[in-house]
């Protein structure tokens, strides 16, 4: 702001008064100084009549003192001892294993080189192979029950070894990771120890823009830190994944915040901090949070069984634009249209096509894809729901009953850190189902349980849920048959074996080395 100039018939109340309001008092005091010259040159009667108006006017032109800014000492005495530093020995593996790790370390960037999306605790390389390394990562977390159940990030704690947190009283203990949940970055521990811990409680009401909120944790290892800020904007998604609907604060928010709390002034959790948008690695402002109503569901079943289950019904969705709108006769632009309903899946079953455009859960407006993503997800498998579907020129209610969500079927069928018992398969660095064990893959094929990132297979590119229909020219339908088909190739000399795999955008030819 440019400075304005000072006159001695200036009251001093105004002065201050300007300095904190700013442009606000700038009307004001202009008249003011215009007032004070004229009746420097006017007869005294006048003068005094034109000071009495002046002074009048000021009166009328002064605003109300400003507000005092609010203190958080006592809310943040009280709410400190609840939150921790989380501090994980952990060993990773070459960087397609670190890609959702600890951002300590300099690396590569999960939304690609040069993007400002920078997730805490998620760069563990140059994009090179390396051998496997010993880390200690850290973050943060908070209290969720007086039993010692902690809240923090997913990826503070992946492929953690050991685990410890520190209090702010400078207490260290001893945890263990009860459960996770990637498609949330949302991790549950629990002390070890037996204690009476302080706790939170999430917040019931999601919490409106402008809001004042208090964001706590261990930037920098720097434990016990608090900053404060607003809520800047909700509903943002930011690519990490599929069910993205973060909060954004301008609170102060560094690597090391991640998996703290942001408290609003009443004391209650309104999100988890998880990432930040930054060219720089450091705070501008802007950082994302985690709602508490994803948290608290998200947490409570990692509490009790370790895993989250979701809701699938196997379609691939799209938004609806306003050129796709206007072509099917929507008055605006809403709904998720269905591009591709699985064959064997719930939709398919129902009686869902391609073509089709949600509307409505029940009686939810779906406004997006996205929305029917999360709120598909939402559901436990088993439910049945009614969906408001645009077909041609009419609406209809369709039920379909949700299944588990496929990668859920294939970790209960087949523990994706064992491999197979087979060599040739672990040479390849495969770990494969039957597809007709996986809800929605199919009768045909072998499913990619999971792939070693150290292993051939994902040098040629090959991913969780490929089906592999042929290896060696014949169709293959259990992992036995892969691993026969790779063996039969070596002992005719070939150095690769060919495979047509199904992906997720379409099937191709691979050659994988066997030598």
């Amino acid at each position: 702001m440019p400075s304005l100039p000072q006159h001695p018939e200036h009251p001093r109340s105004a002065k201050v008064r300007l300095s904190r309001r700013g442009l606000s008092a700038v009307a004001g005091v202009g008249m003011l100084a215009l007032a004070s010259a004229v009746a420097a040159l006017a007869p005294g009667e006048h003068a005094a009549g034109l000071m009495s108006s002046s002074s009048a006017l000021a009166a009328e032109t002064t605003a109300p003192p400003a507000a005092a800014m609010p203190s958080f000492a006592d809310l943040v005495e009280r709410l400190k001892p609840t939150v921790v530093s989380v501090y994980v020995d952990a060993e990773i593996g070459n960087v397609a294993e670190r890609g959702r790790q600890n951002q300590e370390f300099q690396g590569q960037n999960p939304f690609g080189q040069g993007s400002p999306f920078e997730f805490f605790f998620r760069q563990f390389g140059n994009g090179e192979r390396m051998p496997a390394q010993k880390v200690r990562a850290q973050g943060s977390g908070f209290f969720i029950s007086a039993d010692g159940y902690v809240l923090t990030n997913n990826h503070v704690v992946e492929h953690a070894k050991n685990v410890q947190i520190r209090t702010t009283e400078g207490k260290t203990l001893d945890a263990k990771v009860i459960g996770s949940d990637a498609k949330t970055d949302l991790a549950v521990l629990k002390v070890t120890s037996a204690d009476n811990f302080p706790f939170v409680k999430f917040a019931a009401q999601t919490p409106r823009v402008g809001d004042w909120v208090l964001a706590m944790g261990n930037p920098f290892g720097l434990g016990g830190t608090v900053t404060a800020g607003i809520v800047s904007a909700s509903g943002r998604d930011i690519g990490s994944g599929p069910y993205d609907d973060y909060l954004q604060i301008d609170a102060p928010v560094n690597k090391g915040n991640s998996g703290g709390p942001t408290f609003n002034t009443q004391g209650e959790v309104i999100g988890v901090n998880t990432a930040i948008y930054s060219p720089s690695g450091g705070s501008i402002g802007i950082a994302f949070d985690i709602p508490a109503d994803t948290a608290k569901t998200v947490a409570e079943q990692l509490k009790t069984k370790g895993t989250v289950s979701r809701g699938w019904i196997g379609v691939m969705v799209q938004p609806v634009t306003a050129d796709i709108a206007d072509s099917l006769g929507l008055k605006e632009p809403k709904g998720a249209l269905i591009d591709d309903v699985q064959q064997g899946g719930p939709a398919a079953k129902a009686g869902l096509k391609s073509g089709d455009v949600v509307l409505a859960v029940g009686n939810e407006e779906i406004k997006d894809a996205r929305e029917l993503a999360r709120r598909i997800a939402s559901v436990a498998p088993g439910q049945q729901l009614r969906l408001s579907v645009k077909r041609d020129a009419g609406e209809q209610a369709i039920t379909v009953t949700t299944a588990a969500f496929p990668d859920e079927a294939k970790a209960a069928r087949q523990d994706p850190r064992e491999p197979s018992s087979n060599p040739a398969d672990a040479k390849l660095g495969l770990y494969l189902a039957p597809a007709s064990q996986v809800e929605g893959a199919g009768s045909q094929g072998v499913v990619v349980v999971n792939v070693d990132p150290s292993g051939v297979a994902a040098d040629k590119g090959l991913q969780q849920g490929d089906v592999i229909l042929d290896a060696g020219g014949k169709a293959v339908s259990t992992p036995d048959e892969v691993s026969t088909a790779v063996d039969a190739a070596r002992k005719a000399g070939k150095h690769t074996i060919l495979m047509r795999v199904r992906g997720a955008d379409a099937t191709r030819y691979v050659a994988l080395p066997i030598a």
